[in-house]
């Protein structure tokens, strides 16, 4: 019985495990030789030093009398020769809605510092606003916001009204305006004599602390969302399973980028949500700046491009809608639109898990993608945009914030804190201190 086991396969044909291999493979998944091979060889690939199995010229041939048990002859197997798979998930057994306590999860939480208490922290953005001199208005105003597609998400943080309780004057918010912007403001109805639309600073999120909101609605009238002083989002056993899978799988493209193209141990991981939409696919990538020669190629990069690349060839697949005479979702579902809008938004409500912390360069990247969380291994002392260097997303100007979470349990990944270790299923991944990942 054959099993497809193998790094690549064919139709008809799997590339077996061999400890001197004549074949090595490239990244579109293609063998080259790399030694003379002899007529009527079996061509193998080389699975890397942490194998799940027993190479088959190390073990020792036994035979052994044929016993009829009723179940294939397999009742012999004793528990002890699973010892050698290498992961098994501390999260999955029990109720998947248990809540974990904190310190059982195998995470620790970067915090925060305080939320924008001071004006020099107070994060703004621009958004088109008008005045409106005649109030009868504002009811029609509201409806045609609906109509106009402009009730988006991003601007739930805002109230809609500001009034001027001097002057009895009353705005009304339209709809963010990002920067470089070249659509310019909405049309407004001509039939209500409104006003030119200018622009106005608005804070960038609601107020989570009395002095937050004081500071925040001076600018305009937001949102108030307190949260309890130190709560934090509790984990179920079911996420914490997800999230202990999805560090497994950076764990294993890190390996193989390192075993099978002696890359850097740096890789990254978007897994699809635990709780459902927006994506149903993830994406794994892995250091590639040594094969490509370019400095750019951090594992955070070849992630974010590759789900980069997936939402371009659906956008490609809409195209084609288009073109064929078929309205896009948009045009006929105004939630879709909502959705279409903040398409630019590559990681809106998506977590990336790494094995490094992300220098600044990939950091700068997530932050402007709109990550929702980051979570990491290691450290990076010298170059880290998370925590270690510097902070990205607590700095001043900044207009999103992201969670981060530091791994701490190496043990169920069978990770070391030291590269080589001896045990034959930990494989250390930590880098020097000056090596950006």
């Amino acid at each position: 019985m054959a099993l497809a086991l193998g790094l690549g396969k064919s139709t008809h044909t799997t590339a077996n495990w061999s400890p001197d291999p004549p074949v090595t493979s490239t990244d579109s998944i293609t063998y080259t030789t790399v030694r003379d091979v002899q007529p009527g060889e079996e061509l193998c690939i080389f699975y890397g030093h942490n194998l799940w199995f027993k190479p088959s010229d190390k073990m020792e041939k036994q035979v052994e009398e044929s016993v009829e048990d009723g179940w294939g002859g397999l009742s012999h197997i004793s528990a002890s020769e699973e010892e050698g798979q290498p992961y098994r998930n501390p999260f999955s057994d029990g109720s998947r809605d248990e809540v974990v306590p904190e310190e059982d999860l195998p995470f620790t939480r970067f915090k925060l510092p305080p939320e924008e208490e001071t004006p020099d922290l107070i994060r703004t953005v621009d958004s088109w606003v008008v005045d409106v001199p005649d109030a009868r208005h504002i009811n029609t105003l509201i409806k045609w916001l609906k109509q106009a597609q402009l009730e988006t998400p991003d601007v739930a943080h805002l109230k809609r009204i500001r009034k001027n309780l001097q002057t009895g004057e009353t705005t009304l918010l339209l709809c963010l305006s990002p920067q470089n912007d070249p659509t310019g403001p909405p049309a407004l109805p001509d039939s209500l004599g409104l006003p030119p639309c200018y622009k106005t600073t608005v804070p960038a999120s609601s107020a989570l602390t009395l002095p937050s909101l004081a500071l925040k609605s001076a600018l305009w009238p937001t949102m108030y969302t307190p949260k309890r002083k130190d709560e934090v989002e509790a984990w179920t056993r079911g996420k914490a399973a997800w999230a202990w899978d999805a560090m497994s799988t950076t764990v294993q493209t890190a390996r193989e980028g390192t075993l099978l193209k002696n890359e850097l141990p740096i890789a990254a991981h978007i897994p699809a949500p635990y709780d459902g939409p927006p994506l149903t696919v993830s994406f794994a990538a892995h250091d590639t700046r040594s094969t490509t020669s370019h400095p750019l190629r951090h594992a955070a990069i070849n992630v974010i491009r590759k789900l980069a690349d997936y939402h371009a060839s659906n956008d490609s697949t809409r195209s084609v809608q288009l073109d064929t005479g078929s309205a896009p979702s948009s045009l006929l579902d105004p939630a879709a639109a909502r959705e279409d809008n903040g398409s630019n938004y590559l990681l809106t409500g998506q977590t990336i898990f790494l094995t490094h912390e992300p220098c600044i360069m990939c950091s700068m990247a997530l932050l402007h993608s709109r990550v929702k969380e980051v979570f990491y291994l290691y450290p990076s002392p010298s170059t880290g945009g998370c925590g270690s260097l510097t902070c990205l997303p607590t700095l001043k100007g900044v207009n999103h914030r992201f969670s981060i979470c530091t791994w701490s349990d190496f043990s169920s990944l069978r990770l070391d804190e030291t590269p080589n270790h001896g045990d034959a299923h930990t494989f250390g991944l930590r880098l020097d201190g000056e090596i950006d990942a």
